[in-house]
């Protein structure tokens, strides 16, 4: 398209993604070239009557032809936004979903109210790219949150996103669900974790069947092996009266989730919905105390 503009070219590639079955076509090929440019894409309607150098329209189509392929556009950008956070991405982190942002209303409404010389500690279980321990740990000055994932890699973006932000108080571990946290630790559990039935991963999008990590999703045959093995340690991990929420499939599932919560001595169990309405969270704590243990 040599000698193009630069709405001709927006024209182009909507028009080509469109026809691959891209939901947003004429958003995403704005974002493609705002990100090539190093601009905002609000800013593109200033430059529509400039014709792009080769150089430029060679990456651009290259970026358009990722993306008609069914290339995340936050993969071919390299970062999500999430609640206000710039975090960067890797192929072994999922993208952050907006729905997951409601996660962390949840876990910041369950968190105690600050207090002077006591710092609380949140768990951020199978952390992935860091965005909710980030975004906790933006949000709530405060606290000290362990992110953990048995992936390195995917706590390497974690670590590294946490760092870009000048997040200290962000601590990744490698550690399998909460089998290494000690007892009596967090003030606050939080996880999104694998929760999809293995049998539908094969029907998912695109742009999550083919480069979403699949240990990220992947829930074996119920979907629900990782959160049912982190609900029964999380009585052990919380302090008396700490809480609990974690994200789940949605529908049936998250009242399976609930239930399950219960069933660990969890109480006060209850389902949230996403912006959706989709009844997708679910929140609990540990008893406030309990009774002495007798010895016969």
């Amino acid at each position: 398209m040599t000698g193009a503009t630069v709405a001709q070219v927006l024209h182009t590639a909507a028009t080509r993604l469109a026809a691959a079955g891209v939901d947003t076509p004429r958003a995403d090929a704005e974002w493609l070239l705002a990100g090539l440019l190093g601009a905002r894409r609000g800013d593109l309607g200033l430059l529509l009557s400039q014709q792009p150098d080769a150089g430029l329209l060679a990456r651009y189509e290259a970026a358009v032809e990722r993306r008609r392929r069914r290339e995340p556009l936050q993969r071919i950008l390299g970062w999500e936004s999430f609640r206000g956070l710039c975090l960067r991405l890797s192929p072994d982190v999922l993208v952050p979903r907006p729905e997951t942002e409601v996660l962390v209303d949840l876990a910041l409404g369950l968190l105690p109210p600050p207090r002077a010389g006591r710092r609380p500690v949140v768990v951020d279980v199978g952390t992935g790219s860091g965005c909710v321990a980030a975004a906790i740990a933006a949000e709530r000055g405060d606290v000290l949150v362990v992110a953990t994932d048995t992936a390195v890699a995917a706590l390497r973006v974690a670590r590294d996103n946490a760092r870009g932000l000048g997040l200290s108080r962000v601590l990744p571990a490698a550690v399998d669900v909460l089998a290494a946290v000690g007892p009596g630790v967090a003030d606050l559990i939080v996880s999104n974790p694998p929760y999809l039935p293995t049998g539908l991963l094969a029907g998912l999008a695109p742009e999550v069947r083919d480069h979403d990590p699949r240990m990220a999703l992947d829930g074996g045959d119920d979907g629900l092996v990782v959160l049912a093995g982190l609900l029964l340690e999380a009585r052990r991990v919380l302090r008396p009266g700490g809480g609990l929420v974690v994200e789940s499939a949605g529908g049936d599932q998250a009242e399976t989730v609930r239930r399950l919560a219960e069933d660990a001595g969890l109480v006060d169990a209850a389902v949230h919905r996403d912006l959706a309405g989709v009844a997708r969270f679910i929140s609990a704590r540990s008893v406030w105390s309990e009774a002495p243990l007798r010895v016969s």
